[in-house]
């Protein structure tokens, strides 16, 4: 994931895009160029919810050309095409992370489209996916797949310890952790909570049950406050507790997802999406005993939240700036996004980014969590806003957080160095 600046970018680029000249409509007919990952592709085309470009082509009398790649690599490429003089690339799929300031200036600002030509029932859209893609002010991009995090509990492995409700609270999700770390009559042994390292989109999902952040979406890192604190020293008690695995550090998310199909994980703060592969019949041994749920908020804060505001990161569809044919971009965006269509990829497999899509009774039965899904979308955000320098920064806060969890430092130690080196980092900083 990368990041990117932008700013003298408005100025004269919200005409021009209105301006569709003679090449443009003499090209029309050929078809759109999309760059994007294979599982946009495949969910824009599904066969149990249909192809949902087909709408798009019979409105325009063009077809959709998709060039696919795999993430790093698409973002490579569509880097490269906008930075040429021109680029045949009509749309181009990106990640929240990294649309940062200097990526930014590569793609067309889509407010001016959107307020001549709207999107359909825009507040049925969450908020959060969409200020996701927010630089500077201007929306560089619009959401069309998200994923989000929530909190995977076994069942069985629960009930064995005579608990037989999901937590309520971040505080009974930690004492849950603690009694379900146990070793099973089989010889299984079991912990209570895991998850990939303490990289820090993971350890927000735990700062959120205080409504805490890494860096605040004005740039302001605040690690060292009490929210973040929180979650450092609950993950410090739970490895302490051995209910938070002993080799966390070199624990990657496969080694999470065998962990949960085995019964060596009580619980795992991972995507909602993960759900599936939890109960896989084919690799699971607890099949339709893995539930999800919204991550839980701190007794603290019930009055304010329902749920945690967990994080979401998203894929998007954004313009090149340099693409000859925006007046078309911009109708496929529209198309991809309408209710129908977001329903239909939806059916397809994809992350929705509308709440009516969720009251469709087929995804209700597709998607058990549909509902908890929901409920966290409505007050997810982004791990922290892209800048350039955020790959330093989660080095080092994963450095530090290391440090703390293993007690190597203190939490408040720990995390007032992060504040002290990432601070220079940050864009009114630099």
């Amino acid at each position: 994931m990368t990041r990117i600046p932008r700013r003298a970018l408005l100025g004269s680029s919200l005409a021009l895009p209105f301006i569709v000249s003679s090449t443009a409509r003499a090209q029309s007919g050929a078809p759109l160029q999309v760059l994007a990952h294979r599982v946009h592709q495949t969910v824009a085309v599904g066969s149990q919810g249909g192809d949902i470009t087909q709408a798009f082509t019979r409105a325009r009398g063009t077809p959709v050309q998709w060039t696919t790649f795999d993430t790093g690599p698409l973002w490579e490429r569509l880097q490269r095409e906008a930075t040429l003089p021109q680029t045949s690339v009509d749309v181009g799929f990106v990640l929240n992370t990294q649309m940062a300031p200097r990526a930014a200036q590569l793609f067309e600002p889509l407010d001016e489209w959107m307020r001549r030509d709207p999107i359909d029932d825009l507040p049925d859209i969450f908020p959060g996916l969409i200020e996701g893609y927010r630089v500077g002010g201007a929306l560089l991009a619009f959401p069309f797949r998200h994923a989000s995090s929530g909190l995977h509990w076994n069942q069985e492995l629960c009930a064995e310890r005579g608990i037989t409700a999901p937590p309520r609270t971040v505080e009974e999700m930690a004492d849950i952790a603690r009694r379900t770390t146990h070793r099973r009559s089989d010889g299984t042994p079991v912990t209570g909570l895991v998850m990939p390292g303490v990289t820090y989109p993971n350890v927000i999902d735990i700062a959120r049950a205080w409504d805490g952040d890494f860096i605040t979406p004005d740039f302001r890192c605040t690690a060292d406050q009490p929210p973040m604190l929180n979650a450092i020293r609950l993950l410090r008690e739970l490895f302490q507790a051995n209910a938070f695995p002993r080799n966390f550090a070199a624990i990657s998310t496969e080694d999470v997802n065998t962990w949960m199909q085995q019964g060596r994980g009580a619980m795992a703060l991972q995507s909602m999406g993960r759900n599936r592969i939890y109960n896989d019949p084919q690799r699971s041994r607890f099949p339709g005993k893995i539930q999800t749920i919204a991550m839980p908020i701190s007794e603290t804060l019930r009055s304010k939240y329902e749920v945690a505001p967990a994080k979401v990161e998203f894929w998007g569809m954004a313009i090149p700036r340099n693409s000859r044919r925006k007046d078309l971009a911009w109708a496929f965006i529209k198309s991809m996004v309408t209710k129908e269509a977001t329903l239909a990829t939806a059916l397809n497999g994809n992350g929705p980014v509308r709440n009516s899509t969720y009251e469709d009774a087929r995804v209700r039965e597709m998607i058990p969590y549909a509902e908890e899904e929901r409920r966290v979308l409505r007050v997810a955000r982004v791990p922290l806003p892209a800048f350039d320098e955020a790959p330093r920064a989660g080095d080092i806060f994963k450095e530090e957080a290391e440090a703390a969890v293993l007690g190597m430092k203190t939490p408040e130690a720990a995390m007032a160095s992060v504040v002290q080196r990432v601070t220079p980092l940050l864009p009114r900083n630099s």
